[in-house]
This record gives structure tokens, C-alpha cells and sequence, in this order.
């Protein structure tokens, strides 16, 4: 055991330094101007980033159920937040505190996923769920999500499964054999209603399914760091958000996302160092980093079901909606427009055949955010790094596609690439400055 978990950390590790390496290797900046900026970064204090909009960091204790969960990033319209164990006490030590980083997203494909077995372990009469794996409800056309479902670790039984078909409004004498597949398809009716007051949603907790489902890990930085510390972690080491806490003191005094940081860049203009590479042709950067034959596309016709699949399964935030052989960008989904499923009744309720056009379709009607929901954020080979962090900044997306004269999608520029143009690694910083809370990661 111990020996295959050194194994996967050493792998983890060796993804993150290929993508590093691959990043330095095309940038075309002078080396003296790019050890000065990193050497710039490492010697700001995290302690002087800005705070979170409001001033308070919205945390979720692990006895929360995953649809008070929901609610509360919801209320406080933000995409997740760290969980909090209220079992740890006194305790000033941040891996007894905090268990790891909830997703609102990432929540919500969970109750596809057991909304989708229930049916699944009906119209196969099985004696319990346990034994649907995702062959199963890949072969059902359903969400095959993953081998480390929620299945095992929530318990869903065969009683549970038909509670969680009876949710969806069907008769428990009537879900047996063809009627089964109508127990997820009629959930949607009242998702809330669902995952609030029925099983086996409404007993689930954060703490039950919070380690074994994949949700971010809590990798904190000391207030004392460097931010050229947080860059590294959210750029080579594919973090989203970084905490921020003060040694021994029990709460987090900061929650730094790779948003905030592109948004931050966005106001350096006007300061020369900004100025000088912002000014740099995307390609000089080499940027976009992906090749076309990499990018995860999704077609137009295809279920919207399968576009957040193939993000999950990827795992990637987004993809371009394509048409065509030669992939023509048409719109563009984000993992996040997955809580349009919650929002919109009429779209939850026929989830399983809604395509990508009718989604994106319903949610301009809805909501008119022909911006965000529709139209492709993109920008050419030879625009420069300043008008892509523009973009991403103005825009609050978290990625932008390349595209050619013929609107064909050539790559792909994330936050995450954005963020590794201004740094490098120093060779003694792995250790020195956060080998410790890197190695926290890589273990969960």
C-alpha cells in the first residue's frame, strides 16, 4: 500500500513537472527579465493580497448535509470553500481543522451520479446498489463517473435506491424492470425538495463522502509565504484556490483562487514589468501551450450530460462546443453551468436527453447571459498576453480558446497557463518553501 501511494505521488509530481518544464522550455523572454520577475514574486508577502470580497471566508462544517451544502454556496454565490471538521476542537493544527475544499460542482455530479444508479440498481433488480459500477451506467446510457463513486461510501442500498427513485415520483411498485429508467429522468421535479427532505440525499454529509469523492484538497500557505509560493501552487501544481493561515491561530485568514491572481495582473497595468511581457505576442509566450489534437471539444448535438462527463473525466473546468469535422467553435460550457440544471426545472427533469444546443438554448432564454453561457470566449495566434488577461479578468472566465480565420478552435489558454508566464521554479523552492504542504496534497 505504502509503496503504491509513493507510486502515485511520483507520478502526480512528474505530470506537474512535464507541464512546467513544456511552459519553460516555449516562453521566448529574456532569462535575466524572467529570474528578476520571479525573484520579484518571492519576495511579496501573501499577507499583502487582497482579501476576499466581503471580508469573510465562507466555510462548511463537515456535518453539513450536501444539500445545506449547496444552499450555502448558493446564498453566498460562490463556487466552493474549504470544509471545516467540528470534531477538531482547539485544535490549532490546520490538517485537524480542515478536511478539504468543497465543490459546488462537482456536489451536483454526485447527485446525477446517484440519481442515475438508483435507476440503474431497479431495473436490474439487484439486491443493492453496491453492485452497479460504472460499466453498468455507462451501458445505460447514464453517468459512468468514475470507479470511486458515491455508491460504497453513502450506502446506497437497494431501499436507498428505490427512495431515491421514489424522489423522482415514481410508485415504489412501479419502478421495477422498464420503469426504472423514468426514476432519474422524473428527479428534476423538485431538485431541492429532493436532496433536503428525502434519501438518501438528505442524511448524506459532506464529512461521508468528502474524502473518498474527488473533491480539492486543503493545501494551505502561512501568511508569511510568498506569492510567488501561491503562483507555483496554482499554476504547476493545479490548484484553483489557495487558504491563507496564520501559525498557530485556528482560522483562515485568506482564500486566494486562481481568479483573484488574473485579476490582480489585470490591475499591474501601467507598471513596467507588467507592460513588458503583457505586451508579448501569445506565440512568444508559447502559448497556447495544448496542441489542437489535445483539446477536448464537445459537438453540438451531443447530451449536455456528456459534455460535463468528459470534464470530469478529463478533468478540466470547461470545453469549446464545436460543429462539424473541423470543429468550428459555436459556444462554450463551463463545469460550472452545470447548477443551470438546478436553477431551470424544465432542464433537470429531462437531463438525460437534453443536447448541448437545447441546454445552452434554455439558459439564454432564462437568464440572457448570451456572454457567458453562448458565445465563445476566444482571441487570435497573434493576439497579445494583455488583451487574453483582459479578457479573462473582464470577463471572470477561466479560459479562452485560440481560434483560426475559420473560427476552428487551435488551443486552449486556461488560467493556468496565464499565471505560469510570469514565474519559474527556482531550483531549492520544492523544499525550502512548500514541499511539505505539496506532499499533503499528492497523498489524498
Amino acid at each position: 500500500m505504502a509503496q503504491e501511494q509513493v507510486v502515485r505521488e511520483s507520478d502526480k509530481l512528474s505530470s506537474c513537472d512535464t507541464y512546467f518544464e513544456t511552459i519553460q522550455s516555449r516562453k521566448k523572454l529574456p532569462k535575466a527579465f524572467q529570474e528578476s520577475l520571479t525573484d520579484a514574486f518571492a519576495k511579496i508577502p501573501v499577507s499583502s493580497f487582497p482579501g476576499v470580497p466581503g471580508g469573510q471566508i465562507v466555510e462548511i462544517p463537515a456535518d453539513t448535509t450536501i444539500g445545506e451544502a449547496l444552499e450555502i454556496l448558493s446564498e453566498c454565490n460562490i463556487l466552493a470553500a474549504p470544509v471545516k471538521d467540528p470534531d477538531a476542537g482547539t485544535s490549532l493544527n490546520w490538517r485537524d481543522r480542515y478536511l478539504g475544499v468543497i465543490d459546488y460542482s462537482s456536489i451536483v455530479l454526485w447527485v446525477l451520479e446517484i440519481a442515475e444508479l438508483a435507476a440503474a440498481a431497479i431495473s436490474t433488480s439487484t439486491a443493492t446498489a453496491a453492485g452497479i459500477g460504472a460499466g453498468t451506467a455507462g451501458a445505460l446510457g447514464a453517468l459512468a463517473l468514475g470507479v470511486t463513486g458515491p455508491v460504497a461510501v453513502a450506502g446506497l442500498t437497494a431501499a436507498a435506491a428505490v427512495g431515491a427513485a421514489v424522489a423522482g415520483g415514481v410508485a415504489a411498485d412501479k419502478v421495477a424492470g422498464k420503469d426504472a429508467p423514468a426514476a432519474a429522468d422524473r428527479l428534476g421535479e423538485n431538485f431541492y425538495k429532493v436532496i433536503l427532505q428525502e434519501e438518501p440525499f438528505k442524511s448524506t454529509t459532506v464529512r461521508s463522502i468528502i474524502k473518498s469523492y474527488r473533491w480539492a484538497p486543503f493545501v494551505p500557505v502561512a501568511t508569511d509565504s510568498t506569492m510567488l509560493t501561491v503562483l507555483l501552487l496554482l499554476s504547476k501544481y493545479r490548484l484553483r484556490n489557495v487558504p491563507v493561515i496564520e501559525p498557530g491561530k485556528p482560522d483562515i485568514k485568506n482564500f486566494i483562487t486562481q481568479s483573484a491572481v488574473v485579476q490582480g495582473l489585470e490591475r499591474c497595468k501601467g507598471r513596467d514589468w507588467f507592460d513588458l511581457i503583457a505586451a508579448s505576442p501569445i506565440s512568444e509566450l508559447g502559448l497556447p501551450f495544448m496542441s489542437p489534437h489535445e483539446i477536448i471539444s464537445i459537438q453540438k448535438d451531443e447530451l449536455v450530460l456528456e459534455a460535463f462527463k468528459r470534464m470530469k473525466d478529463n478533468q478540466i473546468g470547461g470545453l469549446p462546443v464545436v460543429e462539424g469535422p473541423r470543429k468550428r467553435i459555436v459556444g462554450n460550457l463551463s463545469i460550472g453551468d452545470i447548477r443551470h440544471l438546478l436553477l431551470r426545472p424544465e432542464l433537470f427533469s429531462n437531463f438525460r436527453k437534453l443536447t448541448v444546443t437545447d441546454f445552452m438554448n434554455t439558459i439564454v432564454t432564462a437568464t440572457r447571459q448570451i456572454g457567458k453561457v453562448t458565445q465563445p470566449i476566444t482571441c487570435k495566434p497573434n493576439s497579445t498576453l494583455g488583451d487574453v488577461i483582459h479578457t479573462l479578468a473582464s470577463q471572470s472566465v477561466h479560459r479562452i480558446y485560440t481560434i483560426n480565420e475559420n473560427d476552428e478552435v487551435v488551443g486552449v489558454i486556461t488560467l493556468r497557463d496565464v499565471i505560469s508566464c510570469f514565474i519559474t521554479e527556482p531550483s531549492y523552492h520544492f523544499d525550502d518553501y512548500f514541499g511539505f504542504a505539496v506532499k499533503e496534497m499528492l497523498s489524498q
